[in-house]
């Protein structure tokens, strides 16, 4: 596992209300089936951690760019989907994901990192940047995510999907 030092006073998201299901996204089945975890969000902000097991290999028994790929998305998701409000998740479509690949990584944790560029009133600009176990980059990437109707506040969680 990848150990972090905070400096910042913003706390990060509760792991214990994601692990008793809580969340939205603790109902996740593709976040199971990863099996990444988040280990902070916060405005602006995700990190998300994901300790690798053979089924994130490829027959070269390097992580698989799909895996990598998922961590970019979901981190550049999550960096402009943080709520202030608990209950319903704030939702979002990717337009458009671009990912570079710097590195292989077999073994050991990946820490993906989201930030958010820019927010307009519906659409906003995020990127990510996987590191491994020894800090070294394996992936970064960007995405332009629109926000669903409704979830364009950042204290007023969207509606139900339906």
């Amino acid at each position: 596992m990848i150990s972090t030092s905070r400096t910042d006073d913003q706390p990060a998201v509760s792991t214990q209300r994601l692990e008793e299901g809580d969340d939205y996204l603790a109902a996740s089945g593709f976040m199971r089936l990863l099996g990444y975890r988040i280990v902070c969000w916060k405005p602006d902000y995700a990190e998300l951690e994901l300790e690798l097991g053979p089924q994130h290999l490829n027959r070269w028994g390097s992580v698989h760019g799909g895996v990598l790929s998922t961590l970019i998305d979901v981190s550049c998701a999550l960096a402009g989907l943080y709520c202030s409000v608990s209950g319903p998740m704030r939702n979002v479509t990717t337009l458009s994901l671009n990912t570079q690949f710097t590195g292989q990584a077999s073994a050991g944790a990946l820490r993906a990192s989201g930030r958010l560029r820019k927010r307009g009133r519906t659409i906003y600009y995020s990127s990510a940047e996987i590191v491994d176990s020894d800090g070294q980059l394996i992936a970064y990437g960007d995405a332009v995510n629109r926000y669903r109707p409704g979830a364009e506040s950042p204290v007023r969680p969207s509606p139900p999907l339906v």
